[in-house]
């Protein structure tokens, strides 16, 4: 498989506090990774990097052979990093429609507006029912979706999830669940973090297990799914 998202040797961290310690690994074009481990060990800190927030202390982020760790935030959402944060981080006072539309600002996204809407209408069809409410009344699973939609307006090579089923009911969450299996099987190169190891484990190609911002353990979903203690000694289950 091509590497599409090739992260070598980075560090980072906010301060003088080293969140990420040398960090190294690839995703291939139109594979599912995962990034598993406890609450606070740097899962969320990593995206960021990846993404342009903050800024690697060391290390080298390439998409597609090219470096991308240099660029500011916007430009590397133009090479083709998607990241959908955790939580709802929609703009509160506008529609559904208006915040999709705002994940198609790029002059490439924008010429290609009306039909990636129809794919994310048909993809999430609440959304479309919902298109001219306001975000701010939305249910947290349904705001969870126009966030994923907004994404995708975006278009992108990869598209990173940050905690997509994060403080959800658990029916909900089985319906953002859905919509992250069909994105898996259109395709779609997707890194995600999850704290839900085990259900991130029965679709995930690839699963990564970061403890104190490194990697302790990685494998397949159906390795780690086999591997009990993994679970046990990680993450308390």
């Amino acid at each position: 498989m091509t590497a599409l998202l090739q992260v070598e040797g980075l560090s980072v961290g906010y301060g003088y506090q080293k969140v990420i310690h040398d960090l190294s690994f690839t995703v291939s074009e139109g594979q599912f990774a995962a990034l598993i481990g406890p609450n606070g060990h740097g899962k969320t800190t990593l995206l960021r990097a990846i993404s342009g927030l903050i800024r690697p202390w060391s290390g080298t982020v390439s998409l597609a052979g090219a470096r991308i760790d240099t660029l500011r935030a916007d430009e590397i959402v133009a090479a083709g990093i998607v990241h959908v944060p955790q939580g709802d981080l929609l703009f509160p006072g506008m529609t559904v429609l208006e915040n999709l539309l705002m994940g198609a600002y790029l002059p490439e996204a924008a010429a290609h507006e009306a039909h990636r809407l129809e794919e994310v209408y048909a993809l999430l069809p609440k959304l479309k029912e919902r298109r001219n409410q306001i975000s701010s009344t939305l249910s947290g699973g349904e705001r969870r979706m126009v966030g994923i939609g907004r994404g995708l307006m975006t278009g992108g090579r990869i598209l990173m999830l940050d905690e997509p089923s994060l403080g959800l009911a658990p029916i909900v969450i089985d319906q953002i669940y859905e919509v992250i299996v069909s994105l898996r099987k259109a395709g779609r190169t997707i890194l995600m973090v999850e704290e839900n190891a085990s259900r991130a484990a029965e679709i995930a190609d690839v699963l990564h297990l970061l403890d104190n911002g490194e990697f302790a353990w990685s494998g397949s979903g159906a390795e780690f799914l086999s591997r009990p203690e993994i679970l046990a000694t990680y993450l308390g289950g």
